[in-house]
This record gives structure tokens, sequence and C-alpha cells, in this order.
């Protein structure tokens, strides 16, 4: 059974709910699904898990929220090559960055060598329409498949 994790940052509850949705779409492909928030963790316990969820809003022109900012900062401390990855977050269009901390991270991952889903999901506040919902579920079913080829693939 594949584990997944979903660490996040919320202040409003926006990614909070997309989180929820991510996690509740994973638990009906049988994987075993983890989830907390990142500024109560630290950064190894991601380790174990065959494939990290990472979301955030984003904060002021595309920053990176305080409250992620020690798990961020942890992540140049792990050997996480060849990690699967998926990041995710909720912003605002009235800002310039839309969203633009999820890029923040999914960058940081990229240099650490994960393998990070090439699609990164992007709500604006909260998934709130039938189509943001199913956008969350699409988005946590993709990225399950990529996991299962890419380990599948390994395996050869």
């Amino acid at each position: 059974m594949m584990k997944f994790f979903i660490g996040y940052v919320s202040m409003s509850g926006n990614t909070e709910d997309i989180a929820n949705a991510l996690k509740e779409s994973l638990l009906l492909t049988g994987c075993e699904v983890e989830m907390e928030c990142l500024d109560k963790i630290e950064g190894n316990i991601v380790l174990p898990y065959d494939c990290i969820f990472i979301g955030t809003y984003t904060w002021g022109d595309g920053d990176l929220p305080y409250e992620a900012e020690g798990f961020f900062d942890e992540l140049d401390r792990l050997d996480l090559s060849g990690k699967h990855v998926a990041c995710f977050g909720s912003g605002d269009y009235a800002y310039p960055k839309f969203c633009g901390a999820v890029d923040v991270f999914a960058e940081k991952l990229e240099e650490k060598g994960c393998l990070v889903f090439d699609k990164r999901l992007k709500v604006e506040f909260a998934p709130e329409t039938d189509e943001q919902v199913i956008e969350c579920q699409q988005f946590a079913q993709s990225v399950f498949e990529w996991v299962v080829r890419t380990k599948e693939s390994e395996l050869v």
C-alpha cells in the first residue's frame, strides 16, 4: 500500500479545504494518507512516504507565509532526491503573483532533486464550486497515477 503525506499551511482555511479534498480522493485509491500542518512538523517526517503533497497559501506579492518558512528552510538539510512531490495552494487573483508561494516550493523541491509533478494545483480562495472540487479530485488522481507509473518503471 502506498503512503502519501499532505503537508500544508492555511490561514483562512482555504488551503486546508484543498488538502482535505486531496486526502478524500487519495483515500478512495486505497492509499494510506497522513495530513499535518507544516508549522507543526519536523521536515524529516516526510522521508518515509511514497509521495508528498505540499500546500501553501501565498502571502503578499508571491511570498511564502511565515508558517511555512521553518519547513521550507529545513528542506536544505534533507536528502530528498528521487522523492515524488506535488504542490498545491490557494490564492487570490487580485495579487500580481497568483499562488506564487506554490511555485517557490515547487522550485525549491526541484533544486533538492525531487521528482516534482509537472502540474501545480492553484485554486482561487477555497474549492467551493463543483468544478473546483472536481479539479482537486482530478489533481490527486493524476498524481497518484503518476507515482504508480514511475514506481513501476523503476522496478523494470
